[in-house]
Parts: C-alpha cells; sequence; structure tokens
C-alpha cells in the first residue's frame, strides 16, 4: 500500500533553489535582452539550475518495517560497520547522489530524532568510502516505534559546500519527510541494525522514499 505524500508544502522546487533559479533566470533574461546571440548558455546555466532543485513529491511505502532510502542517487556501499553516532554495530548502506540528482533528503523511517551530530571535514569525492569519515557531515540518530535505531547521515562531497538540516532533538519524523538538503553533489549514508535485511546492492540506483533500502 502507499500513498502519495505532499509534506513540503512547495513541491516541484525546492525552496534552497529559490535564489540560484531566479538570479540565473533574471541573468538570462538581461543577456538576452542586449545580446541574445549570447544568452544560449546562461540559459542551459538555468535550466541546469532548475533541473538541480527540482523536489518532487514521492509515494511512500507504507510497509511495516522498510527504510527508505533518503536520497536519489547509487549504493556505493553496502557493509558491516561500527555506527559512532549511535555507539554500536551497525550495517551501512551509502547512496551517492551526482548533480542531475534530486538532492532532498528524506526520512528513512517512523521515528523520534534521539540526537543531531554535525562534523565539519574535508571535500573529498563522495563517491569515496573515506568520504563518510572525513568530509563535513550531519547525523541524524532516529529511534523507531518499536525501539530500532537508524542513523541518516547528510555527507557533503567534492562540490558540495553546504548541508542543510532542518529537524532537532525531540522532534519525530515520518517515513518520506523531507528533512534536509545538500546543495551540488554529496552522499548519504544509513546505518541500520546488524539485523536489518538489506534488500539492495553496490551499483544500484534507487529514489528517495518511493526505494525500500531494508528490512527491520
Amino acid at each position: 500500500m502507499t500513498e502519495l505524500v505532499m509534506n513540503y508544502p512547495h513541491p516541484i522546487i525546492a525552496r534552497e533553489g529559490w535564489p540560484y533559479l531566479t538570479a540565473s533566470v533574471v541573468l538570462a533574461l538581461v543577456v538576452t535582452y542586449f545580446c541574445a546571440a549570447w544568452s544560449i548558455p546562461f540559459w542551459i546555466i538555468a535550466l541546469f539550475v532548475l533541473q538541480f532543485f527540482r523536489d518532487p513529491p514521492r509515494d511512500i511505502p507504507q510497509e511495516a518495517g522498510a527504510v527508505l532510502s533518503p536520497a536519489d542517487g547509487r549504493i556505493v556501499a553496502v557493509e558491516s560497520v561500527r555506527d559512532d553516532y549511535a555507539g554500536r554495530d551497525a550495517i551501512k548502506v551509502s547512496v551517492f547522489m551526482n548533480v542531475f540528482n534530486v538532492h532532498s533528503n528524506r526520512s528513512p523511517v517512523d521515528g523520534v530524532v534521539r540526537d543531531v551530530q554535525y562534523f565539519p571535514g574535508k571535500f573529498v569525492n563522495a563517491d569515496l568510502d573515506k568520504a563518510s569519515l572525513e568530509n563535513e557531515r550531519n547525523a541524524v540518530v532516529l529511534q523507531t516505534t518499536d525501539g530500532q535505531t537508524v542513523t541518516s547521515v547528510q555527507v557533503a562531497g567534492l562540490i558540495a559546500r553546504r548541508i542543510l538540516c532542518y529537524t532537532r532533538v525531540g522532534e519525530t519524523l515520518a517515513r518520506g519527510q523531507r528533512y534536509g538538503f545538500i546543495r551540488f553533489g554529496s552522499r548519504v549514508d544509513v546505518y541500520l541494525p546488524t539485523t536489518a535485511t538489506v534488500n539492495v546492492s553496490i551499483g544500484d540506483k534507487v529514489s528517495a522514499t518511493t526505494t525500500i533500502l531494508a528490512r527491520i
């Protein structure tokens, strides 16, 4: 069973992109007015900004125990690791986002925010394993209604210079609820209980909210 949810009040174009889109369109219009022959590259830039900041509503699977993908992209890691954010052993599933993916981040589960941790760091290619430990990142530790812990970590990338997280400790997030955004290429690491059944493999393409990463 699924339902179409629009829990973000301004769907289609992310609010984080409005200043960039406005500036790029105004610049393209000005160049077109003064010299139409030179305007094509500026309109291409405006179209790129438009596609980067798109933020469509998504169908949300209602299957009990489902852990949803928090981001669009490609699976680059599925491994047993230490989740230092929650102090436990875990299974890590990493989603790499390129500049053509939707960069809105959504909650993978229904749960209460138990901790939010921000770490300044480097900006190496987010496709590399060391990005999870060395790059700028923001971790949100969630506790589900049945007591399971799921940690979702926003990781900055080579081009990304801004991680946005809108949730705080004590708040309740619904699965698929928009809680953050990363500008211009990045990754999201999801730390699962060791008993979770992973539903994806390295190389798989996933979509935020609609793809079930695992079951717990």
